[in-house]
């Protein structure tokens, strides 16, 4: 489906990103991967303007072009207990800043019918106590997403993706974490990586700023006490 085609994928070497990367190279993709874990193609902190620059002139010599890009690297999750102001800044310059930076530095290069998708998180619409940075980036890159995808018109289609329960080791859940997801069962990051294709593809022609919540149906199903095998502890 993508011979031909060269795609980036931030934070490309493990979990979600790996998934994607894996996906893209199976339907005939480049892909050039930047993650802080070692890879093949480049290790880099994309909290790092100099590290985006010299990516982004990597992929340009390699390739002279970008169809795809996924901007998945994730940002560290700190709540306001704990989280300094570096740390702070620290997520917000990978999971806001980078998409946008390294989206600037690919402008002059992206292929007609180009796409970008953002990975945020069920996270841009509800949390948990404590997760103050990672939330707050997550929120951001959702709001960047139509920005980008008006700043952009006619040129790049911009979408996000908002997973919400993925297991990374592809476990398989049964009882009330399963029950508690409409769907019936928790995610893997084969279900992010198959809608990423999607909103790359002509299939999605007509579809940009828009962001769609893989989760299951989690965020739509009120749990109470009773339900989907879960109780109440009043004393927790």
């Amino acid at each position: 489906m993508f011979q031909g085609k060269v795609a980036v994928v931030t934070g490309g070497a493990h979990g979600i990103g790996l998934a994607i990367a894996q996906a893209f190279a199976r339907e005939g993709a480049a892909v050039c991967v930047i993650d802080r874990t070692p890879n093949p193609y480049f290790t880099g902190d994309v909290g790092e303007e100099e590290t985006l620059r010299r990516f982004a002139e990597r992929v340009i010599a390699d390739h002279g072009r970008v169809d795809f890009l996924i901007h998945n690297a994730p940002p560290p999750m700190k709540g306001i207990d704990a989280c300094s102001y570096e740390e702070f800044n620290r997520a917000l310059h990978i999971g806001v800043t980078a998409p946008f930076y390294l989206t600037k530095l690919f402008l002059p290069h992206f292929a007609p019918g180009a796409a970008i998708v953002n990975i945020s998180s069920s996270r841009d619409r509800m949390s948990q106590p404590q997760t103050e940075s990672y939330t707050a980036a997550k929120g951001g890159i959702s709001a960047l997403t139509h920005a980008l995808a008006v700043s952009l018109s006619g040129r790049v289609r911009v979408n996000s993706i908002s997973p919400g329960w993925i297991d990374t080791e592809y476990i398989e859940y049964h009882g009330p974490d399963a029950a508690q997801h409409p769907a019936g069962r928790v995610g893997n990051p084969s279900d992010v990586a198959a809608l990423a294709l999607f909103l790359c593809s002509d299939k999605a022609g007509f579809i940009t700023g828009e962001n769609i919540c893989v989760d299951g149906g989690m965020t739509r199903q009120m749990i109470y006490h009773g339900d989907c095998g879960w109780t109440l502890d009043p004393h927790a």
